[in-house]
Formats: C-alpha cells, sequence, structure tokens
C-alpha cells in the first residue's frame, strides 16, 4: 500500500525576462528535430509588415554609442514601435549579443529578435548584427538558434562571419552541422566573398569533427581535400590530423591511426600532446591496451621513436590478423597517406611530451573497460607520485571518479568511498558526477541510508546541489528495494527544490509504482508525464504502463495500452511483445498468443508493413513458446523455435519435453472418436508428432512425413504416446 501522497501538479512556468517584451523564444521540448527546425526558422522569418511609426532613433544611437546597452534596451522596449534606421538596431542587437556571455544574458538578445520577427522588422539587421547574433546564440548554448539564423542569413544573400559559423558548427550534432557547413561554402563559391567570411582552419576542423562524430570517412575526405580550395588560412593544422585519428579510430581502421602521426610530421607540423591522447585513446577503443601501454611508457621514458614503435605495432598486427578494409574506410588512405615502404626510416619527433593526467585518465579507462581494477587503483598511486614532481601528472577529478567508477562496478563502494576521502585530503575537489557515482553504488548495494548521508554532505560539505540525475538514481535505488512511497517522496523533494524531473524521472517513478502492483497510480504519473512540456513520452515509459497491467492479469487493459501507443506513432518493440507475452501467460489464454505471435513474425519479416524489422530476443520468444506448448499448438510452437534457431538463440528442449510429457503423453488415445473428429484432429496429430520428433521423444513422425505418399490412418495412429 502506498503511504505517500501522490499531489503531482503541472511544473510552474519559468519566469519571463523583466521588460514588456514577447518571452525569448528557444527550441521547443518535442524531440522531433524537423518540426525543432520549422518553429524556430519561422520565429526569424518575417511575417508582418514592418511598422513605420517615428521613432526617436537618435536618442538610441546616442545611448548606444555611450555603451549604456541597458538603457538602450530599455528605451527599445518602452517604445510601441521599432526603429527606423538599420543602423540603430543592428548596433542594438550586435551590443546585446556581444554583452552576453550565458544564456541569461542572450534572453534579451532573443526577444529583440523575437519582437523584430513579430514586426516584420528583421530586415534591418546587417550581417555584422546576425553574425554576432548567431555567434552568442551558438555560446549560450542556443545552436540550434544560431542554425536557424545562419540559414535565413545565407537565404537573404547575406555571408556570415567565419566566427559565427564556426561557433555553430563545433556545438550543432554531426547532421546539421555539416548541412550549415556545407550551405555556407557553397554560398561562398558563388558571390564574392568578404575576407572575414572565408572558411579557416578553425571553421574546416570544426566540420571535419562533426565528420567523424558521423563516422562518416567519405565526406571526412571529401573536406579535408577541400581545405587546398581556400588558401594558406585554411592549411590543415596538428588538430587536423588530431581528428584525423579520431576518424580512423571510428572507423576500426588500427593500421591508419599510425599512419596519421607520420603524415602530420611528414607535413612539417609538430604534434601537441593531444596529439598522443588521441592515439591512446584510439587504441584504447580499439581494445588494444598492451599498445596504448606502450605509447605511454614511451612518453614517460621521453623516447623520440614513437613512430617506430606504432609501425612495429602495424606489422605484428598484419601478421596476425588479416586487415580486409571496407570500401567506406579505405578513403580515409588519402588522408593519411599511403603505407611506409618497406626498409624506410621512421621519422623522429623534435620533441617528447611527459603523459598528463589526460593520457593517464584514458588508459586507467581502458582498464575499467576490461575489468582490471587493480591496475587502476595502481594507475592512481602512480600518478600520484609522479605528480610530486611531474605537476601534468597528478591526478585531478576526473582521475578520481574513474578510479571511484572502476570500484564502484566491482561492488566495492566503501573501497571507493575511500577514494572521495583521499580526494579531499589531495585538495582535489570532487565534482556532481563522482558524488552520483558513488551514490548509484551504494543504491545498487541497497544501502539507501548510505546514499541518504552522501547526499547530505554532498551539499553541505561540498557545497553541491543534487541534480535530476542524483535523485533519479536515488529513485531507483529505491525501485530495487521496492519502496514507491520513498520514490514518490524523492520525485517531490526534487521538484519542490526546483530541479524538473526528466523523461528518466517519470518513467522511474511509474517503474515503482509498476512493480509494487498500482499500475492505475503508474498511469497517473504518465498521465502527469504526458502533460509535462519540458519531456517526451517516450517507448520507455509506454512500456512501463504495458507491464504493469499485465503483472496484474489486465492483459486487456495491457493491449489497449498498446493500441494507444500506436496511435501516437510509437511503436512496440521486444519488451512490448514480452511483456504481452507474459501476460498472455499469467491471464492463461492460449489463444491470444497465437495472435501475439503473428505479430511478432510480421515485424520479425523486413519492411514488412513499411515497419522496420526488429530482431526478437530469447525472453519474448521463449514466453511464446511455452504458453504454445501447454495450450497444445505444437504448429505454432514449431514456428517460434524455428525462429529462436534462426536468431542463435538455443531452445530450451529439456524444459519443453518435461512440458509435453507432464500434459499431452496421452494426447490422441482414444479409440471411440467419431470419424468426424479423427479428421479434425489428423493435423494437430501431425503437428504433435512432429514436435515429438523435434523433442526426440518416441514419434511416427520420421516413419510417416518422409514418405511421398500421404499419412494413412490405422490403428496405430490413434496411440501416439
Amino acid at each position: 500500500m502506498l503511504h505517500g501522497k501522490l499531489h503531482l501538479q503541472p511544473h510552474p512556468h519559468p519566469p519571463v525576462a523583466p521588460f514588456s517584451v514577447p518571452p525569448p523564444f528557444s527550441p521547443p521540448t518535442t524531440s522531433s528535430s524537423s518540426r525543432t527546425h520549422h518553429l524556430i526558422h519561422s520565429a526569424i522569418s518575417p511575417a508582418a509588415p514592418l511598422s513605420t511609426t517615428h521613432q526617436d532613433d537618435d536618442a538610441l544611437l546616442a545611448l548606444l554609442r555611450a555603451g549604456d546597452t541597458d538603457a538602450a534596451y530599455r528605451l527599445f522596449a518602452s517604445s510601441p514601435s521599432l526603429p527606423e534606421s538599420p543602423t540603430a538596431a543592428s548596433r542594438l542587437l550586435a551590443q546585446l549579443s556581444y554583452t552576453s556571455t550565458s544564456s541569461r544574458t542572450f534572453s534579451r538578445a532573443a526577444g529583440l529578435l523575437h519582437r523584430l520577427r513579430a514586426q516584420g522588422g528583421l530586415t534591418l539587421l546587417d550581417a555584422n548584427s546576425l553574425s554576432l547574433a548567431a555567434s552568442a546564440a551558438a555560446r549560450s548554448g542556443n545552436a540550434h538558434l544560431a542554425y536557424s539564423l545562419l540559414l535565413s542569413m545565407l537565404r537573404r544573400g547575406l555571408l556570415p562571419d567565419r566566427r559565427a559559423y564556426t561557433a555553430a558548427v563545433s556545438r550543432l550534432g554531426p547532421a546539421r552541422a555539416l548541412r550549415l557547413f556545407h550551405a555556407v561554402l557553397h554560398h561562398l563559391r558563388r558571390a564574392p566573398p568578404s575576407p572575414s567570411s572565408l572558411p579557416d582552419t578553425a571553421a574546416f576542423n570544426a566540420a571535419l569533427s562533426a565528420c567523424a562524430d558521423a563516422g562518416d570517412c567519405r565526406r571526412f575526405r571529401d573536406l579535408f581535400h577541400e581545405t587546398r580550395n581556400w588558401g594558406a588560412a585554411a592549411a590543415p593544422d596538428a588538430l587536423t590530423y588530431n581528428i584525423a585519428i579520431k576518424m580512423c579510430a571510428r572507423a576500426g581502421r588500427r593500421d591508419l591511426a599510425a599512419r596519421a602521426l607520420e603524415r602530420m610530421l611528414a607535413a612539417g607540423l609538430a604534434p601537441c600532446a593531444t596529439t598522443f591522447h588521441s592515439l591512446v585513446a584510439a587504441y584504447v577503443g580499439f581494445g588494444d591496451i598492451p599498445t596504448a601501454e606502450k605509447i605511454v611508457q614511451a612518453m614517460r621514458e621521453g623516447r623520440a621513436d614513437v613512430c617506430l614503435l606504432l609501425r612495429q605495432v602495424a606489422s605484428a598486427v598484419e601478421t596476425n590478423t588479416v586487415v580486409v578494409p571496407d570500401e567506406h574506410s579505405a578513403v580515409l588512405e588519402d588522408v593519411v597517406g599511403a603505407r611506409p615502404e618497406e626498409g624506410s626510416e621512421a621519422p623522429l619527433l623534435a620533441r617528447t611530451y611527459p603523459p598528463n593526467s589526460r593520457v593517464y585518465t584514458t588508459l586507467m579507462k581502458g582498464y575499467m573497460n576490461a575489468g582490471r581494477v587493480d591496475d587502476v587503483v595502481a594507475m592512481a598511486r602512480a600518478m600520484r607520485l609522479e605528480g610530486e614532481t611531474v605537476p601534468e601528472s597528478r591526478p585531478d577529478h576526473v582521475t578520481y571518479t574513474t578510479v571511484i567508477s572502476t570500484l564502484v562496478a566491482a561492488g566495492d563502494v566503501d573501497r571507493a568511498h575511500s577514494v572521495l576521502d583521499e580526494m579531499g585530503r589531495a585538495g582535489v575537489p570532487a565534482s556532481r558526477v563522482t558524488y552520483n557515482v558513488l551514490i548509484k553504488g551504494y543504491c545498487q548495494q541497497l544501502q539507501m541510508s548510505r546514499a541518504r548521508e552522501l547526499l547530505e554532505e554532498m551539499a553541505t560539505d561540498a557545497g553541491i546541489e543534487a541534480d535530476v540525475v542524483t535523485y533519479n538514481t536515488l529513485m531507483d535505488g529505491c525501485v530495487l528495494m521496492d519502496d514507491s512511497a520513498g520514490a514518490l517522496a524523492l520525485f517531490n523533494e526534487m521538484r519542490s527544490r526546483g530541479v524538473p524531473p526528466s523523461t528518466v524521472s517519470y518513467t522511474t517513478l511509474m517503474k515503482a509504482f509498476a512493480a509494487s502492483g498500482q499500475p492505475r497510480v503508474a498511469l497517473k504519473v504518465f498521465e502527469e508525464m504526458d502533460k509535462d512540456p519540458r519531456v517526451t513520452v517516450d517507448r520507455a515509459a509506454w512500456n512501463m504502463l504495458v507491464e504493469g497491467y499485465c503483472q496484474q492479469g489486465l492483459l486487456d487493459t495491457a493491449k489497449q495500452t498498446v493500441e494507444r501507443m500506436k496511435e501516437r506513432g510509437v511503436l512496440p518493440d521486444v519488451a512490448t511483445y514480452g511483456s504481452l507475452a507474459k501476460g498472455v501467460a499469467i491471464a492463461r489464454k492460449p489463444g491470444e498468443a497465437l495472435v501475439l505471435w503473428n505479430e511478432v513474425k510480421e515485424r520479425c519479416e523486413a519492411g514488412a508493413g513499411g515497419k522496420p524489422p526488429f530482431k526478437p530476443d530469447e525472453e519474448l520468444l521463449d514466453a511464446l513458446a511455452d504458453v504454445c506448448v501447454r495450450g497444445a499448438f505444437f504448429k505454432k510452437a514449431l514456428e517460434i523455435v524455428a525462429c529462436m534457431e534462426e536468431n542463435g538463440i538455443a531452445p530450451n528442449k529439456t524444459k519443453y519435453k518435461k512440458i509435453y510429457i507432464e500434459m499431452h503423453s496421452r494426447m490422441f488415445t482414444s479409440k471411440h472418436a467419431s470419424q468426424a473428429r479423427q479428421d479434425r484432429r489428423r493435423e494437430r496429430k501431425r503437428a504433435a508428432e512432429a514436435f515429438k520428433f523435434w523433442l526426440g521423444l518416441p514419434n511416427s513422425y520420421y516413419g510417416s512425413e518422409w514418405r511421398i505418399s500421404p499419412l494413412v490412418g490405422n490403428d496405430d495412429d490413434d496411440d501416439l504416446s
């Protein structure tokens, strides 16, 4: 029984700007990228005729020349009409953008844009002010607004400053970043560009990094060669080749990552500490910890022949494995250069680079991923000792957090807590991430009181407020403890402290109520989630409802929920069908299993009905097979086990054999059934024999099915036991 009071009122709206202008616009919370772009673009596109009411532009310009941007904005905000002078509007936006340092201070520039759009005054703004606004929007975390502003400029024939589109490209997701960058290059090729608009090395590096994030080798190659067309200012630098190493790692080309360093040296570029960090990270990503260790050891020894070392590694790899590059990644050879000729000398480094804390921590993460707990702890100890003479090697908060994460993953939470104490003694302040990792460890160990104590310590001793991740972690701990009241209390505490819940917050609370047998309360949480504009109702939330209903035997309600889910455009996944299969078993409705299996079978077919295919898991197929065997639907059971074998899942023959013997060993043994009834049962008898044949039980399937002539009934056929 729930002991907490459920008060899931909608979250209050955020405060608006303290000026009499429409609130600043920002990307909507919907997950649809196309809808987001449409709404943002509509917010900055001319919509209404420009007001021509007289405005004292001289007073506005005087305030702006005097540097009193606040007073100028108040004057603009209090006036019912827009400035008549493009100079006044552009200069106001430029100064508001230039002085903004965060999303909060940028809100006035965003409010100005909103009002200009509403009153049809966007044409007052020049390229310089729009570029400054786009750059400020990107820096303030509103990269989608910057994206729309820049595309709007290009449509008007205005060329943005390189710093503006570079800032946007470096902060956008890969797809939009590359679309924007290619649009800029396209317009620069068509019109006589101003020098401030021409792309430089930083701009190309931002675009190349987007290619690496997307894993797009071909576009990476094309952009790398495109740098030649834009002069010396766009020539590759050391960072370009660092990104090339990252690209090779993403493409799984260990052989090419080693060549990137030689290509860099051949181009006359000096590597930097980040270059060697990129190499160590690449080999850690490949799972090649020994090579990563060799690079770090070479750095510690001050060796200049790192290229020779990497050649030896590559040679050993080629000897022991056959590398068959795919067509996609083969284009990267145009970037990193041809394979060095056999017998040629490997270039030497002009200077050496000792490993810093970032390099060591990356190697530690490799140990962590490999489950090498002792090596992680030993590495941290060595870093502390080395840091006494080499400050760059001293462990930082990321290093300590990595150690704590490793110990938590190994279940040694008390030892992880001792590392937190050691951080304090070493004068390294713990971050919120550090505390969240340790809190999660206590929750996983069901030590909720210790987790609560650590939460209090985080606030009082470290002065760090809990965030939504902290609360979600604690709520998940309550779920593990079957404490739905505790999860609800944490949810309400989070909201009372002004921490907005995330999608995970809602789904975790739903999980708590579903696990405690309260699906209707979980539905209330779901409905509250659906009303919250800051979150998106995802498939996990729908699945939580379905699972809760199925656990309570409310199969019809669960099926209705799945239909609602489909109507909202959310396709069921393996978890959805798995919950339904369990619900069918609980409700003892084997006929429903046949309907469910037919839908699953259709989804398994690629492109069936325009729906994306999916791969069923063992839990789903085993549950369906179990119901079908118990219900004597042997033909369907055979289809399901065939699907299991096709997907590499070994069916549990022992379990199915036991069910058959216990429930169906004397099927069809009656000698007195009418001929009509025996005919109706003939196909079921054949399916039962085939299933017995698959199980390895005595059967007549082998002797009959493999004959060309059809099965002929006789007295012996009735006794299939």
